[in-house]
């Protein structure tokens, strides 16, 4: 894991309740075995934020969206 995606890993992770963890994580770590290996595109990106979603707590939905619409308009592959 590289530091910008570590420092995602602890965002995420920061607004998931506790009961939910294990689940971000393996979506977490899924995420970053295809960026890895070159599999993560857009397609992936839309499950991703679709799956990761109900994981949230309520008041950090709006947020993580955001910031995955931001990365979503920056993805070039």
């Amino acid at each position: 894991m590289d530091q910008g995606q570590e420092k995602f890993y602890q965002y995420i992770l920061a607004r998931v309740p506790e009961e939910k963890q294990d689940a971000a994580k393996a979506l977490l770590s899924e995420s970053f075995q295809k960026q890895a290996d070159g599999s993560f595109d857009q397609a992936y990106l839309t499950h991703f934020a679709a799956t990761i979603t109900p994981l949230l707590q309520p008041g950090h939905v709006q947020e993580v969206v955001a910031i995955m619409k931001k990365f979503g308009t920056n993805f070039t592959k």
